[in-house]
């Protein structure tokens, strides 16, 4: 009971600090409700890639893994759309700056980060759509090659910006971000190399 608490309190103030840093920022005022939306939907997309791994390795004590994969597909459609609402409350703001950015023309290097990363997002979730199309293997494969595109380009996205995110809460979660993400790569890496080695020695 402890460790669950203990987990379930780390958990929610990773997700609770940055978004309170983020929402009492000066930087937000002044600033026109499109740009806020946009910017905090860009804020709930880098907390949802803290939230997908573990449910994906059903690590939140009381969640069950099967339950926790169920709502790891809802998540991974809301990151979709935290994703277009960022990118569509910026277009609003100021078209040039978007379609710089997504031509990979803008001078700042965030923005190159961040294409690659919503690219890269709009790929997984078009590969879950054909997931019994193209076969398991190839899922997962591809899955978690995505998975760590996503997270390296949102990351290095998030870092590289001077916005209202804290400093140090940002950092914080983005370095609890790539520390959970890891771990999930790797254990579907074992398992699928668990899966070969048991395909082959069955055919012996």
């Amino acid at each position: 009971m402890v460790r669950a608490a203990a987990i379930w309190a780390g958990f929610v103030t990773l997700l609770v600090v940055p978004a309170w840093v983020a929402a009492t920022s000066p930087l937000l005022a002044w600033r026109e409700p499109v740009y806020v939306a946009a910017g905090f939907a860009g804020v709930i997309a880098l907390m949802l890639l803290l939230v997908q791994p573990l449910l994906a390795r059903g690590d939140l004590p009381g969640v069950a893994l099967a339950r926790g994969r169920r709502v790891h597909r809802w998540t991974g459609a809301a990151l979709v759309a935290a994703v277009l609402i960022h990118v569509g409350g910026l277009w609003l703001t100021s078209p040039p700056d978007v379609i710089d950015a997504l031509t990979f023309n803008s001078p700042t290097p965030f923005s190159v980060w961040g294409v690659i990363a919503m690219w890269a997002i709009f790929a997984t979730a078009v590969l879950a759509l054909l997931r019994r199309k193209i076969g398991l293997r190839l899922w997962r494969r591809g899955h978690r090659a995505l998975a760590l595109i996503i997270v390296a380009g949102t990351v290095l996205h998030a870092i590289l910006i001077e916005g209202t995110m804290g400093t140090f809460s940002k950092a914080v979660l983005c370095l609890a971000v790539v520390a959970v993400t890891l771990p999930a790569v790797i254990t579907f890496r074992g398992w699928a190399a668990w899966v070969r080695s048991a395909t082959t020695s069955g055919s012996d």
